[in-house]
């Protein structure tokens, strides 16, 4: 492709939810099921500025994982449930609520990353002050 090539500016949530290259939303940016590749196959994009850390596991424990405790805690409560009942309901609620966001939020932070620039915070220097003599 050439590098001179201007790209539209695609939202993170279009292209990051479907795991597709932020820059041209066409190649994808999984290399197995949350590994990400080292570059796009469609337009070389370089994925080494992405770097989501935990980001996806923070909003899986937030927005899976909480509610499907609470269920587990209320089933537990209000029924006295044998060992036997959580593993047949709270445990499938988990694994359904938490393991398939992963991949759509990790994509859903690259994206955001490459269309906002984000990038790892830097020191900025400080520039000598003009002093008063010179024109």
């Amino acid at each position: 492709m050439n590098a001179q090539q201007s790209w539209p500016k695609l939202p993170p949530i279009q292209t990051g939810i479907k795991g597709r290259c932020p820059r041209c939303g066409e190649g994808k940016i999984f290399d197995g099921f949350l590994t990400l590749k080292p570059r796009c196959n469609h337009c070389g994009l370089d994925y080494s500025f992405a770097d989501p850390a935990d980001g996806p596991a923070f909003f899986v424990i937030c927005f899976g994982c909480v509610p499907a405790v609470a269920f587990a805690i209320w089933l537990e409560i209000a029924f006295t449930a044998p060992y036997w009942v959580h593993l047949v309901t709270t445990l499938p609620l988990i694994l359904l609520t938490c393991i398939p966001m992963l991949r759509p939020l990790k994509g859903w932070l690259v994206a955001s990353q490459y269309f906002y620039k984000a990038e790892e915070g830097k020191l900025a220097s400080a520039d000598p002050e003009p002093s008063e003599n010179q024109p």
